[in-house]
């Protein structure tokens, strides 16, 4: 993809989807999904090819600093007029036109994948194929589908998690993550392990909600197998994930604190990092999640790819994501159906045998279902773009 586009068009469309269920974390709680969509429009050689890109900040600055109203913002004002400083651009260039701007991954990253669907649509190439090829010259294959993990979220009542537990079993996930936090872990830990059995995989996720105090607390874990612990600490906190996972016996696993290849870098050099999972929305992108895969594979470090509650435009991208070599964990891609009863493409993620495939069409590898997106359509913005 060596000769560039013009970018001749933008939207920004906000859609609200209803979950299926409530999904509760230590940082809040979510019934209705409310997301950013762009629609890019490129033009080369007298065609114009269109590309998709879905933001995943949520609501909120609570995952992290990042939420819709800003990300949308950011896009307008200070994202997209860089983008126009040069007459011919190309995914690979997003990364470094918008260096300038402080954070804003999720922003950034929304840019880029909708300017690399409309790109990888014009070489008539998909996402997984690009990531698995893009620094080779051979044509390599990789896997035709992925094994699949599911997230479960907060329950009000032990009950209902080991209801929901059995379900996602019954459908065939090949790996359980529980949500945990102060007051939520030991014993839903322990219920859930004695439910599935000693050969599921079993981890959970903290989302920041200890502190260097429960390091005595958080040993108890020790003692359930599990496959890992997820960022029980502050995102800042490296020092301390170090000495946790020094204190630990299962290991460490970093999300909220890398953002970017030096942070995973970073975590790695200290030991603050057993294992990492990749969000290419939390990162920004696509391409920085490939370098992250790739310095995790050359240091030794396991990699998983998580979720963001993504439509199935993200949904399909990550599973092209997670078909790269380094990633030797089940990921958070489940089916589509895990969070909405009807999705905005017109080929959902679905679970055959524990696995998703992974898509091979052009682009991000889904097509967008229209009438289903504007039935969720709040609002449609097309940002005026100077064509000179």
């Amino acid at each position: 993809m060596s000769e560039g586009f013009q970018l001749i068009g933008l939207e920004l469309r906000r859609i609200s989807m209803p979950l299926v269920t409530p999904f509760t974390t230590s940082f809040g709680s979510e019934e209705q999904r409310e997301i950013l969509l762009l629609r890019v429009k490129l033009h080369r050689g007298g065609q114009i090819f269109e590309g998709w890109g879905e933001c995943v900040a949520p609501s909120e600055p609570t995952y992290s600093a990042e939420y819709v109203d800003g990300a949308e913002m950011v896009i307008e004002h200070h994202l997209l007029p860089r983008l126009l400083q040069l007459p011919q651009i190309s995914a690979a260039d997003v990364h470094h036109l918008l260096q300038p701007v402080k954070g804003h991954y999720m922003a950034k990253a929304c840019l880029e994948m909708a300017i690399l669907d409309a790109e990888l649509r014009a070489e008539n190439r998909s996402l997984a194929r690009h990531l698995l090829n893009s620094q080779s010259r051979d044509s390599v294959s990789g896997p035709d589908r992925i094994p699949s993990g599911v997230s479960v979220g907060i329950f009000p009542d032990l009950d209902q998690l080991l209801a929901a537990v059995q379900g996602y079993v019954d459908e065939g996930y090949l790996r359980i993550k529980l949500k945990i936090q102060p007051g939520w872990d030991i014993e839903p830990v322990r219920e859930v392990r004695s439910l599935i059995g000693p050969d599921l995989g079993l981890q959970v996720d903290a989302n920041t909600a200890y502190s260097r105090t429960d390091t005595k607390h958080l040993r108890r874990l020790d003692e359930m197998d599990l496959l890992l612990i997820e960022q029980p600490l502050a995102e800042d906190d490296l020092i301390g994930h170090r000495d946790l996972a020094r204190a630990l016996t299962t290991p460490i696993c970093l999300d909220e604190s890398i953002v970017s290849v030096a942070t995973a870098s970073d975590a790695i050099d200290i030991e603050a990092a057993e294992i990492i999972n990749i969000k290419p929305g939390r990162v920004g992108g696509y391409l920085e999640a490939r370098r992250i895969h790739d310095l995790c594979r050359e240091r030794g470090i396991p990699t998983w790819c998580g979720g963001m509650l993504e439509t199935g435009i993200g949904r399909a991208a990550n599973a092209a994501l997670a078909s790269l070599p380094g990633f030797t964990l089940p990921g958070d891609i489940s089916a589509s159906a895990r969070f909405y009863a009807r999705d905005i493409v017109t080929d959902p993620i679905t679970l055959l045998d524990g696995y998703v495939m992974v898509p091979t069409s052009p682009g991000l590898g889904s097509e967008v279902d229209m009438t289903a997106l504007e039935a969720v359509t709040r609002s449609t913005r097309h940002l005026a773009i100077d064509s000179r």
